[in-house]
């Protein structure tokens, strides 16, 4: 266990991430939390001097506050501010966090499956086992549609960030439907998957200032490649080996486990 906390730590470290003794803020949390990880741009490999740190997780509440008249807190946000740098942590509760990985929503299976690991349990452990059995051909559309959000805001914006977003999206997107495998860092998919050369510059670029401009390609240049990324995700859907849906042994799997743990409480 010891080599597993020291490998996490390593990682974060790397990351160039201040959360390594975050154990004394996430015991302020009320409810018992299941898991914390890093995601946004810290996770996707291009950070800024000055981005903020995105914990994402999921908590657990007593089955009091699901039985009975008050509407339970399921989702919890919290930010603070620790040696200038901003920290965002926001949780569900374990059913619901269980149901948006149904839902064929990338953004929550990135979040249990980073790498950059803050807190875990044996529930997490768990959880991450299982999450290869809810992907589906069908989170592609989650891919294209995020990607289609993010362009829009370059298109406003014209910041590196959402560019990269976008980006990232798709490869990730891409690399899902061909190997079943949910990948969100970018540098890493520029290995994997067939990319525009330019991107490692702007990657570079965006490390000085979380809404630096876009500068050095030309929008038509965006504009094509973008499209060609966008085509092949929709080719790769159709010839994915994933299914079509979550097996019926996965959902019962997830439903046990929710009960259990909560139970357990």
């Amino acid at each position: 266990m010891r080599t597993e906390e020291q490998s996490r730590e390593r990682r974060l470290h790397e990351a160039g991430l201040p959360v390594t003794d975050l154990g004394p803020v996430l015991a302020e949390e009320t409810d018992p939390l299941l898991f914390a990880t890093v995601s946004g741009a810290h996770l996707y490999g291009f950070p800024s001097r000055d981005s903020d740190v995105d914990l994402r997780g999921a908590h657990l509440l007593p089955v009091a506050a699901l039985i009975g008249l008050r509407e339970p807190d399921e989702t919890r946000s919290r930010m603070w501010d620790r040696d200038g740098v901003e920290m965002d942590l926001v949780t569900h509760d374990l059913r619901k966090f269980v149901g948006l990985m149904l839902r064929r929503n990338g953004y929550v299976l990135e979040q249990l499956l980073s790498p950059l690991v803050v807190h875990t349990t044996e529930a997490h452990q768990e959880l991450v086992a299982l999450a290869p059995g809810v992907l589906t051909s069908h989170h592609a559309h989650h891919y294209l549609g995020f990607a289609r959000t993010q362009w829009r805001l370059f298109e406003s914006t014209g910041e590196l960030k959402p560019l990269l977003y976008t980006f990232r999206a798709l490869l990730t997107g891409i690399h899902l439907m061909r190997s079943g495998e949910v990948r969100a860092h970018l540098p890493t998919l520029l290995e994997e998957v067939a990319a525009p050369h330019y991107l490692p510059e702007l990657i570079a670029a965006k490390a000085d200032a979380e809404h630096a401009p876009a500068v050095g390609v030309e929008r038509e240049r965006l504009e094509t490649d973008m499209t060609a990324l966008r085509t092949a995700l929709d080719e790769a859907r159709p010839a994915s080996p994933l299914p079509d849906a979550p097996a019926p042994v996965v959902y019962e799997a997830l439903h046990d486990l929710v009960v259990r743990v909560r139970l357990e409480r």
